[in-house]
């Protein structure tokens, strides 16, 4: 820096009418002509290192008239010919890159000759999110419309004098032990824990939720065949009043369906069973309990045992027990039947 240049930008700091943003360039190249580090400036004037580097070499280039001009920007999506906004919206939808399975804001900018923000700008105003993608299936249960009915209307109606239990298994929990202590979480830093783990075994939950209370029967075994259902199906009789018929909704695993256990209801009469159709777990809301437990308790949590992962998930019943909170179906069966109905309209190709 010559001593006429020092001079120049010492006047733009002081003078009243200097805009803020060549007051702090300036700033920034005197402490840097002082000595000073890229880490110290950017501290004692509040900006970041970046910003410091970028004005720096700006001001190497050109000198002080480096400092009043701001870098040629790209075309903003408002400057854009409606044309070619059209033209990014229908690659977005109907291309792919040749190297990726969707696009992201800088390959179709680069593909385009525009910013990426010009690209994230026209699809936020489109509502395309090319990154996300959603789930699904459509159940081909020739008894989908009769089953669907059935339990929303156990959701929306349910009998007198009876109890609605959505039963299901949480199979294969993991007792999942980190190989290290993780750090606690603190102001500025979340928890940590390690990225590797150490199996000791699995179990399976066995769930059934009261639909109308929000409780849990819940038993853990090593394993879920026919015979630990029937265990289950025993407790079930044994925590509930005797007086009260049991409505269960079940999805369609072998399991449920065994000899075994079709003899064994035949000689419980107060027990009737209620099938989901095929891929429609979605219907089960003890599915949505289940998500609970798994994000509350499970997920993140460390086990050194199997015993010590039952424990846990007996805790967790119990104290959902004391303080239920129902999960409460809203929608009826022809709103969801025109759902599945636009889906499949929308997705299946007629041969």
């Amino acid at each position: 820096m010559t001593p006429e240049q020092q001079r120049t930008l010492e006047a733009w700091e002081r003078a009243p009418t200097t805009p803020q943003y060549l007051v702090l360039r300036s700033r920034i190249c005197l402490r840097a002509h002082a000595g000073l580090a890229n880490r110290q400036i950017a501290a004692q004037l509040h900006t970041s290192r970046p910003t410091v580097l970028l004005w720096r070499q700006r001001f190497a280039q050109d000198g002080p008239t480096g400092l009043e001009q701001d870098a040629p920007r790209g075309d903003s999506a408002q400057r854009l010919e409606s044309s070619q906004v059209q033209a990014i919206v229908r690659a977005t939808l109907h291309t792919t890159p040749p190297d990726a399975t969707h696009w992201s804001t800088r390959t179709l900018a680069q593909q385009f000759g525009v910013s990426h923000m010009t690209v994230a700008r026209i699809w936020e105003a489109h509502g395309l999110r090319p990154h996300r993608v959603r789930s699904f299936k459509l159940s081909r249960d020739p008894q989908f419309v009769e089953k669907l009915t059935d339990v929303v209307g156990l959701y929306l109606n349910p009998p007198d004098k009876a109890l609605v239990l959505c039963v299901d298994e949480k199979s294969q929990i993991q007792a999942l032990d980190r190989t290290q202590p993780g750090l606690p979480m603190k102001p500025g830093r979340c928890g940590t824990m390690t990225h590797d783990y150490v199996r000791h075994g699995t179990t399976t939950l066995f769930a059934a939720l009261n639909v109308l209370a929000g409780t849990v029967i819940g038993g853990c075994f090593e394993q879920h065949r026919h015979e630990e259902f029937l265990k289950f199906l025993r407790q079930i009789d044994r925590e509930t009043p005797p007086e009260l018929a049991l409505h269960l909704i079940v999805d369609n695993y072998g399991t449920h369906k065994h000899e075994r256990v079709r003899r064994w209801l035949a000689r419980h009469r107060r027990f009737h069973l209620h099938f989901t159709p095929t891929s429609s777990s979605w219907l089960n809301l003890v599915e949505r309990w289940f998500a609970e437990i798994t994000r509350k308790r499970i997920r993140r949590g460390s086990f050194r045992s199997v015993a010590e992962l039952v424990t846990v998930i007996d805790e967790f019943i119990q104290i959902n027990n004391q303080n239920p909170k129902p999960f409460v179906w809203t929608k009826r069966a022809d709103e969801l039947l025109q759902k599945v109905r636009h889906c499949k309209a929308a997705t299946v190709t007629p041969h």
